[in-house]
């Protein structure tokens, strides 16, 4: 029942991702916030849902090729490294087909267990990067709102999810 309503829950975030990836205008994607480009800001969630979702501490986990030491760190203001929306739309693909696969999987009896090497239960790392991942998905927002006086879309708890193509606003 609990694994229910975190695939129903998944699902619909995944979504919005996607959707909030889709409205970020060509002309805000190196566009810099606090000097970050705004593609390092949605970087920065992307990886953190590949990393955190389901254990990070796979020893089998492979960054993507594009990845640098530093390129996820929000404390660390880029100078030559860019990112393209071709390569995070792509890299958010795996990343949902991932999450996808496990939480089809998922059990409710795992939700206490720990992932392998791992400190935390499962049910800890998807509320935890839940968390983290919508409020980073917040800050992306508010840059859209504020460049372009349009609000992405949000499925919210029971909303329908739109007809049109995407990017989807309000």
């Amino acid at each position: 029942m609990l694994c229910d309503d975190i695939r129903y829950l998944t699902e619909r975030a995944l979504w919005e991702t996607e959707n909030l990836t889709k409205c970020i205008p060509d002309e805000l994607w190196n566009k810099r916030y606090d000097g970050l480009p705004m593609w390092k800001y949605l970087y920065h969630t992307l990886y953190s849902m590949d990393r955190w979702y389901i254990n990070p501490c796979d020893s089998t986990y492979q960054n993507p090729v594009f990845h640098t030491d530093t390129m996820a760190d929000l404390n660390v203001i880029p100078t030559e490294e860019a990112l393209t929306r071709e390569q995070l739309e792509s890299y958010f693909d795996q990343i949902k087909h991932k999450i996808e696969q496990y939480v089809e999987a998922l059990e409710d009896q795992e939700l206490d267990q720990k992932p392998e090497g791992c400190d935390m239960s499962r049910f800890r790392l998807i509320l935890g990067q839940f968390r983290h991942w919508h409020r980073h998905m917040g800050v992306i927002y508010g840059f859209i709102v504020e460049d372009t006086g349009k609000w992405p879309y949000v499925l919210n708890m029971c909303g329908e999810y739109p007809q049109d193509p995407m990017p989807n606003y309000y």
